[in-house]
């Protein structure tokens, strides 16, 4: 792996493993186990963490980073996983390499990153290091997105029926049912201090291009940018959120008048509506009003040489292989 056209160094040093027990993917979990055994053949030394609950993978994050022995930290989990190690590693040099347990892994693909073990050899390997944005909401740290009103309600519905690891059959019910019942109420989303939209819609909020099923709602997002996105769909009825799904499914949604495409350093979300729910990163999020901020490069993460995010048919077929 190179940083800054390097390789890295430190023959006694260690890599810690920050791992979720829980999460959910086999593939996942033996491409981990194939890692350490790896490693070790290569003489690398190696110490391994279990997650007990999920802020505990902060903690653990948190004691690496201020680790003078610890080279590198690699993370097996989901999302929620995954960005609660990034918040401990804020502000640390401590490069971050991500095996993906989950459902969704919105940031590994996003990366180009899958379970499979060529790839994450590869990676460690050949990979190169950049910086990462992440930001936070209400002070709550995220890496990837943040979804307002429809998209919160369903995640919430998921969450609730929740009994242990999650695939996107879980998701179908919530779905079907939001879509029948819910109510698009009105909210007001300023962007760097300047209000941008009021009214009813959907909106998302994040760093990366890709959301659930790899759609590509944040086009023109880039995680090293320093900047957070904003796309705003103007939402009254199910019949107009249909075509808003069928149109973002073909890339086409930014052509749409009733689709506002904003980027800035702090947002800020509120409304007078007291049912509006929000998700961050697939798990609920806090209440309105939210106020988001980016942290430019907070965090190292190791990428792919050739990092190509995964769209819609490269996640099917992985799920369905």
């Amino acid at each position: 792996m190179e940083k800054n056209g390097s390789r890295m160094t430190g023959d006694k040093k260690y890599i810690a493993f920050i791992i979720n027990p829980k999460s959910g993917s086999g593939d996942g979990k033996r491409t981990t186990r194939r890692f350490q055994k790896y490693l070790r053949r290569k003489g690398v030394r190696i110490q391994v963490n279990y997650t007990e609950f999920l802020e505990h993978a902060c903690e653990l994050a948190t004691e690496a980073a201020v680790d003078f022995y610890c080279k590198m930290v690699v993370v097996a989990g989901g999302d929620g996983t995954v960005r609660e190690v990034a918040h401990g590693l804020e502000g640390s040099d401590k490069p971050l390499l991500v095996i993906p347990c989950g459902t969704e892994n919105l940031l590994a693909n996003e990366l180009g990153l899958d379970c499979q073990f060529s790839t994450i050899i590869d990676t460690f390997e050949n990979g190169t290091v950049c910086p990462l944005d992440i930001a936070s909401a209400n002070g709550r740290c995220f890496t990837s997105i943040v979804g307002f009103g429809f998209d919160g309600k369903v995640v919430h519905r998921v969450n609730s029926a929740r009994k242990g690891h999650i695939d996107y059959s879980n998701y179908f019910w919530p779905l079907w049912r939001t879509f029948w019942d819910y109510h698009f109420d009105s909210m007001k989303v300023e962007v760097d201090g300047q209000q941008v939209f009021d009214g009813p819609g959907l909106i998302f909020v994040g760093n990366i291009s890709r959301y659930a099923i790899g759609l590509q709602i944040l086009q023109r997002s880039d995680y090293s940018d320093g900047l957070l996105d904003v796309c705003i769909y103007q939402c009254k009825h199910k019949r107009q959120l249909m075509k808003h799904s069928v149109v973002t499914v073909f890339k086409r949604h930014l052509n749409s008048k009733n689709v506002f495409y904003h980027q800035g350093r702090n947002v800020v979300v509120t409304s007078e509506s007291p049912n509006i729910q929000t998700e961050i990163d697939g798990d609920p999020g806090p209440e309105l009003p939210i106020e988001i901020k980016v942290m430019p490069g907070a965090i190292n993460i190791v990428r792919p040489r050739e990092s190509v995010p995964a769209g819609i048919r490269r996640r099917l077929l992985r799920y369905f292989k």
